[in-house]
């Protein structure tokens, strides 16, 4: 049996962290990645599945092998920094992956922060980040305020339209506690739904609830795979369509990275580099006040935590392990390997 792997209970394998973080590693290595590069996008997937994000974890892994195999990732890109004007840092992440990118660049958004009390840091012509409330996270690990923006593929019409313009294009924030640790975080597309759950559905022979997606024709569909041939909505409609245009601008424009229309599926093997952006907002909370940021946000928290139902987005979120995994997933994961 394979040292952190436990045993199996039905269609799913029980696997430690651990042992998720190590193979996801040695497959990205098998199939051209640099072992930093690797490792870095590791503990990217070993957090998805520590806390349920499935479709952000291995899910990815074996189209991040086929596409370093392919060239559309460049998994020995070193990303290089620059710093245009004071508080703002931007990485060029080389058609490599975001999570490489990201790590060069944010020792440096840290010092930006600390010195200008707000700092921008940008990730251009990178692979997808999957997870943006990863990066946010890490931010936040650091004691500052966190907001990132990623655009994607174009798989969202506008409201009123049947043809994708905009990716499901997400938005993260998370915001540190007093003395360390995270108090709360959200992690969101301003699609109606992740796209990974339409595709997951129709893997699974499953239905999907009406308002997630439409048609060809632009009628709403419960079928995923009609959804997949027509776009997904914005959740909220107009609303939601606003903060994915906002994404667009953020992340895309921004950077100098590719519109949402130019970018072909995400899991697609074979084709040009995703050369998808993203922007990061890192805020001191303590730049205007010392102490009314943590006072404002404490009221705000024990008001929620009044309330016998309700919570902070991220308040109670578990970190699983081991965990587990759907065991043909699994399998796949070994033979990667």
């Amino acid at each position: 049996m394979t040292k952190g792997v436990w045993f199996y209970k039905m269609s799913k394998t029980i696997v430690s962290l651990s042992e998720i973080e190590k193979r996801t590693t040695v497959a990205l290595i098998n199939h051209g990645a640099e072992e930093w590069v690797a490792k870095e996008v590791a503990k990217a997937v070993r957090l998805a599945e520590a806390t349920g994000n499935l479709i952000c974890g291995l899910y990815y892994l074996e189209s991040y092998c086929m596409q370093l195999l392919s060239g559309r990732v460049n998994g020995k890109a070193i990303p290089e920094v620059f710093k245009p004007k004071p508080g703002s840092v931007l990485v060029d992440a080389k058609y490599g992956f975001s999570q490489a990118a990201f790590c060069i660049g944010l020792p440096n958004a840290i010092k930006a922060v600390t010195e200008n009390g707000i700092a921008l840091l940008g990730i251009a012509h990178a692979h997808t980040c999957t997870s943006l409330g990863y990066f946010t996270k890490k931010i936040a690990e650091k004691g500052f305020v966190g907001i990132g923006f990623a655009n994607a593929s174009s798989v969202v019409a506008p409201p009123g339209g049947k043809k994708p313009v905009l990716g499901t294009n997400p938005i993260a924030m998370s915001v540190p506690k007093k003395g360390g640790g995270i108090l709360f975080q959200f992690d969101q597309s301003t699609s109606a739904v992740a796209l990974g759950k339409i595709t997951k559905a129709k893997a699974a022979g499953e239905a999907i609830p009406l308002g997630w997606a439409v048609d060809s024709r632009g009628d709403p569909t419960s079928n995923p795979s009609e959804a997949l041939k027509g776009s997904l909505v914005s959740t909220g409609g107009y609303k939601g369509w606003g903060f994915g245009l906002m994404v667009e601008v953020m992340a895309a424009a921004l950077t100098g990275s590719v519109n949402s229309l130019d970018v072909k599926g995400l899991k697609e093997k074979t084709g040009p580099p995703h050369d998808l952006g993203q922007t990061y907002i890192l805020i001191d909370p303590t730049v205007f006040t010392e102490n009314d940021f943590w006072d404002r946000i404490k009221r705000v928290q024990t008001a929620v935590n009044e309330e016998e139902n309700a919570r902070l987005p991220g308040d109670s979120l578990v970190y699983n392990d081991p965990v587990e995994i759907d065991s043909m997933t699994w399998a796949r994961v070994l033979e990667l390997s």
